[in-house]
């Protein structure tokens, strides 16, 4: 059971965790995610998709499950990022589950990609 008793009074209230961002369609999404892994991919250094998302603060997909790995094998067919190695990942739901990391590659870093 997990219920929340109600503070005592003079004890200030609980933090309100923040809403979480939406994306109304994909389409939408990448537009907005787009530059800040695009940014990344410039660098040459390597991450995973959630260290650039939560670095920004980007929204969620509509369909997170599957939309984050979406985006990823769209910017590797682009050539803007290659799969460099495996993880386990920071994001905080996954309980540490192992994840993609990428880097960007050399036409990333020199401007020349997609």
């Amino acid at each position: 059971m997990n219920a929340t008793a109600a503070p005592l009074p003079g004890m200030p209230e609980p933090p309100v965790p923040p809403a979480v961002q939406r994306a109304a369609d994909y389409e939408t999404w990448v537009a907005a995610v787009r530059p800040a892994f695009e940014k990344a991919a410039a660098t040459g250094e390597t991450f995973t998709a959630y260290e650039i998302a939560h670095a920004n603060d980007l929204p969620e997909p509509p369909d997170s499950a599957h939309h984050w790995g979406r985006l990823m094998t769209l910017l590797r067919e682009e050539g803007w990022i290659r799969h460099a190695g495996w993880t386990c990942s920071p994001r905080p739901t996954t309980h540490q589950s192992g994840v993609r990391t990428w880097r960007g590659t050399p036409a990333a870093m020199q401007g020349r990609a997609a």
